[in-house]
């Protein structure tokens, strides 16, 4: 019930005298009424003198017995209102008096409004839509204490609501509010005041809006107030906050840790849990850690895990001291009163799941440190952290095997987990949990990397075919785990032969395929170290494996374009997957990337030089240098310089051109697609599928020679070890061998299909469709035939160098003296020949006529044929010469240590035979127009 004031209505004896006044005329009339008022008058008069003396008596009997006396109310004057009750059933019309003037209309409009929000949402939504904020707000702020008061009420129970609280963002009144939690106001007001900031602090803006204003300060200050309501919003407030930097930087300067630490001593559950979460959260801050260590905060932590009533405060507690063993000060503190080994007793010893969990996300955190590590080792942490491998819960279970891949770099607990630690990871590996795997995948992986104990110790407990399983998770931490688990284990080669039985190369194709770099990265890496087997590399050809894999060279991230490098630079170990990798363009791109500044890094340029180590007439073009080590084999051919990025064209389509102004592209092959002649056929195995095996005897039976004492050959350039084309020569297969667990025999027999295989393109046979040939060079054919036979049982190197020089300048000519090079007419002989085969390309052997560049060319494939090792450089105006390696004869029965060989330039046109130190004078004269 409401009072207004109402206007009264003038009394009705009046209006009627008057009436009868106005209206009547007489005398007589007027004569009566007058006597009758003047008669009213004195009887009025009269009660009026006896009520007085009555007072008057009446007040000098309270004065004398001493009695306090109250006076009679005046009546109002005429000119106001008298109070009227008024009942409203509506929460429209009491928002309406929000606006009245007068105090205790607005008071008693605050008290139903607030009776009204607290019945339920629904009705402070209604509130919001009739428009009641707005005024509300600017109540905040009124003279009158109880408006404010109940104004301050309804905004605590309002600002629950999200429409409201954005209201009240947009009004900008966290001012107003932050002014109700002045010292001077009622414990009320700091209830409600500090209840609306608690909701309004859950969004991100108002945070900002209270930390502006200061609000800070007074809520810390409240923590100390009487009223636990109050102590609960105000905790409650400052840990919405803290969640931002800078409010914890400043909670530091107005040094809130003790009155927080004091909270913990509440006989208020939920008071004690705020303040323990507050404090998990400010701990994150190293200065907050030592704030809280200088107040003896830890000791209220300990007596709070050794209080079995508190237990349902132990999980925040220990994610307090969590935070705090980070710090080494704190951990010796800890271990000093025995709190140290009291912590992992009691996270060894509980039932409670999350007890569990937050003690090894405790040890997680202080392992990083190594003095920490070193510490945890000495209480034999990690046998508490085995037992809680073995919990039924998937968090304790990821957690203590987080807290094992951080302990994991200390030596001595990387061997502890040897024995008693990696079955129970292996184990996890085959949970339904995709988030286990990845926390036992990452243990596997510190523990096994650079330790090939813990490696093999994997492959006991069986962990190879989990450890694939988990390539095909949706986790991609754990596929990146695993990855480089398998990867340290296929470092020794008997576990990367199992591995290789469990089919990784077909596994590890999604990862390659994926769109995590992390996981792209890791899975190259593990095609690198699994990959370096023949079988391995086909598998992984055969299985479509390539592509992906060459698709990362283009990736914009280091590591990932790193290791793909790496892996493909593995890959290109045999000419059939180089092949590929070229045909699928991994060296366009490898040519891309080195040319760049940033993105090129040295596997990528080792790369780039495997592949051309095994597409020799793609070198040759682009770098004008074949070393000694790069096996010249039937189907190379000098299509001359071409400049970076320019395609060189393959064999058969330069073929099928028509002859033109160009250079003529040479062209070696002794492979026959006719019977040899039968004199050839009795002495040698020249022909189709036989002259590669011919040469690899030969090369073999000159390594036995150079191996007996007379000097080897050895290349000038730097060739990376990487580098050799070990798959053209099976020479270089059956000196080193690609893997010490097969046999020699096998191991050659697997050499030679790969070796027949290797030309398809270039053979016909065997196809149920005729393939297209090079053009056959039986007098190519000839010469190897003849220098097997003359040059290779010389024991000497140097006398078949000299003779090989002759037998090349001999069938190119002779000898040229140098006077009469520019009357050698072999412009108009390759003109005839190109006429003749109606073809640009020309086998060497048809070339009879020939000077600097088609003698160095017949030279190194002559000498590749016999074991000679030799290279090739190709220089300007048509110049081209051989280098090779030899002692010095003069040396010769000097005792002590031979001096490192010294590097020749063969004369092939002036001097057949000749040989001249590099960089002398007549050397350059050759080598230089």
């Amino acid at each position: 019930m409401l009072s207004i004031p109402d206007e009264r209505l003038p009394k009705e004896g009046g209006q009627s005298a008057m009436r009868r006044c106005q209206g009547g005329g007489l005398r007589d009339t007027r004569v009566q009424w007058q006597e009758e008022e003047e008669r009213v008058k004195e009887t009025h008069i009269d009660g009026q003198r006896r009520r007085a003396q009555r007072e008057k008596r009446t007040d000098w009997n309270h004065r004398r017995m001493g009695k306090k006396i109250k006076k009679e109310v005046e009546p109002p004057p005429k000119d106001v209102f008298d109070p009227l009750m008024i009942e409203s059933k509506k929460a429209a019309t009491v928002v309406l008096m929000l606006n009245s003037p007068e105090e205790e209309i607005l008071a008693k409009a605050c008290e139903a409004i607030y009776k009204f929000a607290l019945k339920g949402e629904e009705n402070k939504t209604t509130l919001l839509e009739l428009g009641a904020v707005e005024p509300l707000t600017k109540l905040l702020t009124h003279e009158d204490k109880i408006v404010r008061r109940n104004a301050t009420m309804i905004f605590g129970i309002l600002a629950s609501n999200n429409d409201v609280k954005k209201l009240l963002r947009e009004l900008d009144v966290m001012n107003s509010v932050i002014a109700q939690l002045a010292p001077e106001e009622e414990v009320v007001i700091h209830e409600f005041a500090s209840l609306c900031l608690a909701n309004m602090s859950a969004e991100y803006t108002s945070k900002v809006q209270i930390f502006e204003h200061g609000g800070l300060e007074p809520l810390i200050r409240l923590l100390s107030s009487p009223d636990p309501d109050v102590k609960k919003n105000s905790m409650e407030c400052i840990y919405n906050l803290v969640q931002d930097f800078q409010c914890r930087a400043k909670l530091q300067e107005l040094n809130a840790i003790p009155p927080i630490l004091d909270l913990l001593k509440s006989e208020y559950p939920v008071i004690q849990l705020l303040a323990l979460k507050t404090l998990g959260v400010i701990t994150n801050d190293k200065e907050s850690r030592i704030m809280l260590r200088d107040n003896q905060g830890l000791d209220h932590l300990i007596k709070i895990l050794e209080t079995k009533e508190l237990n349902d405060l132990h999980i925040e507690a220990l994610a307090v001291i969590a935070n705090c063993l980070e710090d080494m000060d704190t951990v010796v503190q800890i271990q000093q009163t025995g709190g140290l080994k009291k912590l992992l007793s009691f996270a060894e010893n509980s039932t409670i799941p999350d007890i569990q969990k937050n003690a090894a996300k405790a040890i997680t955190k202080a392992a990083y440190d190594p003095e920490n590590r070193k510490l945890f080792h000495e209480q034999e942490v990690e046998k508490c952290l085995v037992a809680l491998l073995g919990s039924e819960n998937d968090g304790t279970k990821i957690a203590a095997s987080q807290a094992i891949s951080a302990m994991c770099e200390n030596s001595g607990s990387k061997d502890f987990f040897n024995n008693q630690g990696i079955p129970q990871l292996i184990q996890l590996l085959k949970s339904d949990n995709e988030e286990v795997w990845e926390a036992a995948a990452l243990a596997l992986a510190h523990l096994t990397t650079c330790n090939p104990a813990n490696a093999n110790a994997a492959a006991e407990a069986d962990g190879i075919d989990p450890l694939i399983n988990v390539l095909s998770s949706k986790r991609d931490g754990a596929i990146a785990n695993a990855a480089t688990v398998l990867t340290n284990m296929a470092m020794q080669e008997p576990l990367r032969l199992n591995i290789q039985n469990h089919d990784i190369m077909h596994a590890i194709i999604s990862p390659l395929r994926s769109a995590n770099t992390v996981v792209q990265s890791k899975a190259a890496l593990a095609v690198t170290a699994t990959a370096c087997d023949v079988e391995a590399r086909t598998e992984l050809r055969n299985s479509g494996g390539l592509e992906p894999l060459v698709e990362l060279l283009r990736s914009k991230n280091d590591e990932v374009r790193k290791h793909a490098s790496w892996a493909v630079m593995v890959c290109a170990g045999d000419e059939l997957t180089a092949n590929e990798l070229c045909r699928l363009g991994a060296l366009d791109i490898l040519e891309e990337v080195n040319v760049s500044g940033t993105r090129k890094n040295k596997f990528s340029e080792a790369a780039y030089n495997k592949l051309l180590n095994n597409n020799l007439s793609l070198k040759y073009s682009q770098t004008g240098y074949l070393s000694s080590s790069n096996i010249i084999n039937d189907g190379f051919y000098d299509y001359g310089r071409i400049n970076p990025g320019t395609k060189l064209l393959p064999l058969k389509e330069l073929c099928l051109q028509e002859p033109s102004d160009l250079r003529a592209v040479l062209l070696i092959n002794s492979k026959s697609y006719v019977s040899p002649p039968s004199s050839m056929e009795d002495k040698s195995d020249v022909g189709y599928g036989r002259s590669i095996s011919s040469s690899s005897s030969l090369r073999r039976s000159s390594k036995e020679k150079n191996n007996a004492g007379f000097g080897s050959p050895i290349e000038d350039k730097s060739e990376p070890a990487s580098g050799r084309n070990t798959v053209l020569s099976k020479s270089a297969t059956k000196e080193k061998g690609w893997r010490k667990s097969k046999g020699k025999k096998e191991e050659e027999k697997v050499k030679e299909e790969e070796e027949v295989m290797a030309v398809p393109k270039f053979v016909g046979e065997g196809s149920s469709e005729k393939e297209w040939c090079p053009p056959s060079d039986p007098d190519f054919s000839m010469y190897v035939y003849e220098v097997t036979k003359s040059i290779l049982p010389i024991t000497n190197i140097k006398e078949q160098i000299e003779d090989l020089a002759k037998y090349v300048a001999e069938k190119m000519g002779g000898k040229i003296p140098k006077e009469k090079l520019p009357d050698f007419s072999w412009e108009l002989h390759i003109s005839e020949l190109k006429f003749q085969l109606k073809s640009n390309v020309i086998p060497i052997g048809h070339v009879k006529k020939g000077i600097f560049y088609h003698r160095a060319l017949l030279f190194k494939a002559l000498a590749d044929r016999i074991g000679i090792g030799c290279s090739l450089v190709r220089g300007e105006y048509g110049r081209a010469w051989n280098e090779v390696m030899l002692q010095n004869d003069s040396r010769k029965g000097v005792i002590g240590g031979l001096p490192a060989p010294e590097m020749y330039v063969i004369d092939l046109m002036f001097h057949p035979g000749g040989l001249m130190k590099l960089r002398s004078r007549e050397a350059d004269l050759y080598r230089f127009l």
